[in-house]
């Protein structure tokens, strides 16, 4: 599974890296780092990319069963 978040409709509310800091981290700005990237979950956080999915009030968060073309 691939995690993908949208940087335009980030808008820094924090929910997913604060129940996914495992997975997930904030930057100086107080928006996800990771927003604009997506990437290939580890096994052992997939629980962890659908809690920040589910966190997310925006909706900027993606998962995929494979990666973008």
């Amino acid at each position: 599974m691939y995690i993908s978040i949208d940087d335009a409709k980030c808008m820094g509310h924090g929910r997913c890296y604060g129940v996914a800091p495992a997975l997930l981290t904030d930057d100086e700005e107080g928006f996800v780092a990771e927003r604009g990237q997506c990437w290939k979950v580890p096994d052992d956080l997939l629980g962890d990319a659908q809690d920040a999915a589910d966190a997310c009030p925006e909706g900027a968060i993606a998962l995929l069963d494979q990666a973008p073309v």
